[in-house]
């Protein structure tokens, strides 16, 4: 480390922060790339609402707000003397043009489902925003703190993949695609200034790697360290830190429900009970995970333990197969996106399948093709991936999904907790929402991943748990 390096950290203004994934562009609004909103997050985009480190959702750039009686209607006081980085101001019809390009028929929003009930924005006046929604909806709060949902203005839409420019904390300065992004602190913030001068956000991809810079110190933080089996030595170090938390990603063997044989529902089952999840959270995460047997974090306290549904048991998965007219088995394809999750869970699960007679043909790919072959172009059998938005049992009900799930029922049973504000109902609700994908055998549910990250002991105020992919810098600072 350099002698500048070392004074700069004296005097706590700047850190290094390495990811395993790099974004494929640094536009929230227009991707599934969780690596977006590990970078950008909070730090560069704001929403009218955030999630905070603990999950909660607090105003963000709307500090208040009124419900009409019969809850459809919003009303959004917004912050005043917020700027966009460029210098211009942040006003209500930038609210009205984000809402409205991430609800437009050709908007290209990952996850449209989240305006899909809104029928009208209107700019009141230049601080004002009017919301109206077809019908009430108790999570419309929660889904304005998403990173797809953050404010972003017209004029900067033209260059936002290469130049994000936002209200956050920090501003976006440079990109060396393949090595690292930075920020600077944004003297204009309308809210707490933050501790730190600039943040480098690193890309380190390969676990030895990751491991070898951690050791060194060549980075400060590594927020979703790649390779668990290292952290008890890092543990044993007073160098560092070691945070253990939870995330919002449900790790699943994601299966393509409308191509032969997973289209039949036996197949799906044969699939899920050809798993043992306990070995592969041993010898992929070394322990670090929770088994799931439904989309849903078990931290939810609408959490429903459906692993009873699956249980690993390689002999009725081959009296399904057989049933299902597959005694001889059947060949497919497996596509592993880069994380270490995937990469070493795919080479156990492919083994799993192969004792039960599937024969599951391993593509590496890297997160461009994955999002253009499996996400976009559903040519796949399987993937794994790990969802990491939070409570996202809703994307069953968008059957053009890509693991294109189409079941009427549980689309109607969404539109029914999307009305529904009373907590005990909604509880019941989520309960039946799980129990129908998990007794349909939609994916193979493996189990939730863990928070894993490695810090120098001076760096403070880091989240521990990662309520949504976030990398939130706002509140980071050096011990004295």
């Amino acid at each position: 480390m350099s002698v500048a390096g070392i004074s700069a950290h004296a005097a706590g203004t700047d850190i290094t922060v390495a990811l395993q994934l790099e974004p494929p562009h640094l536009d929230p609004t227009s991707a599934a790339a969780g690596a977006i909103d590990s970078v950008l997050y909070s730090n560069v985009f704001e929403g009218l609402t955030r999630f905070m480190g603990d999950g909660a959702v607090v105003a963000g750039l709307a500090e208040s707000w009124e419900i009409s009686a019969d809850g459809c209607i919003y009303t959004f006081k917004l912050r005043d003397g917020v700027t966009f980085h460029d210098g211009t101001t942040m006003e209500a019809t930038d609210v009205e043009f984000s809402l409205n390009r991430a609800r437009a028929e050709d908007s290209t929003n990952a996850q449209k489902g989240l305006f899909a009930g809104i029928t009208a924005v209107e700019a009141v006046d230049a601080r004002t925003v009017k919301v109206t929604l077809d019908k009430p909806n108790g999570n419309f709060l929660f889904n304005m703190a998403w990173g797809d949902a953050v404010i972003v203005a017209p004029e900067s839409i033209e260059n936002i993949k290469q130049t994000p420019i936002g209200t956050g904390a920090f501003k976006f300065t440079n990109w060396v695609q393949g090595d690292k992004i930075e920020l600077t602190r944004n003297d204009a913030y309308w809210g707490t200034a933050p501790a730190l001068e600039t943040a480098t956000f690193k890309f380190v991809s390969d676990p030895t790697a990751a491991f070898a810079a951690v050791m060194a110190e060549d980075v400060d933080v590594f927020s979703g360290f790649p390779a668990p089996e290292n952290l008890p030595q890092f543990e044993a170090d007073p160098r560092f830190q070691v945070l253990v938390g939870s995330t919002e990603g449900e790790t699943i063997l994601s299966t393509n429900n409308k191509m032969p044989p997973f289209d039949n529902v036996l197949v799906r089952e044969a699939l899920a009970h050809a798993i043992d999840r306990q070995a592969i959270v041993d010898g992929a995460m070394f322990g670090y995970g929770t088994p799931i047997g439904t989309h849903f974090a078990p931290h939810n306290p609408a959490y429903v333990d459906l692993t009873g549904d699956s249980a690993y048991d390689p002999e009725k998965a081959k009296e399904l197969l057989a049933e299902a007219g597959f005694a001889d088995g059947f060949e497919t394809t497996l596509h592993l996106p880069p994380p270490s999750y995937a990469r070493r869970g795919g080479e156990i699960i492919a083994a799993q399948l192969a004792e039960v007679g599937i024969k599951a043909e391993i593509t590496n790919v890297e997160w461009a093709q994955w999002l253009e072959t499996v996400f976009r172009g559903k040519n796949f059998g399987l993937t794994i991936v790990s969802h990491t938005e939070p409570m996202d049992i809703n994307i069953y009900a968008n059957p053009d999904y890509y693991f294109q799930y189409d079941n009427p029922a549980f689309q109607e049973l969404m539109t029914k907790l999307n009305t529904t504000t009373d907590p005990d109902a909604r509880t019941t609700l989520m309960g039946d929402a799980q129990r129908m994908i998990s007794g349909d055998y939609v994916n193979g549910y493996l189990f939730q991943l863990a928070a894993l990250s490695v810090a120098k002991a001076g760096v403070q105020g880091l989240w521990t748990n990662a309520p949504t992919q976030a990398t939130d810098l706002t509140g980071v600072s050096w011990a004295d």
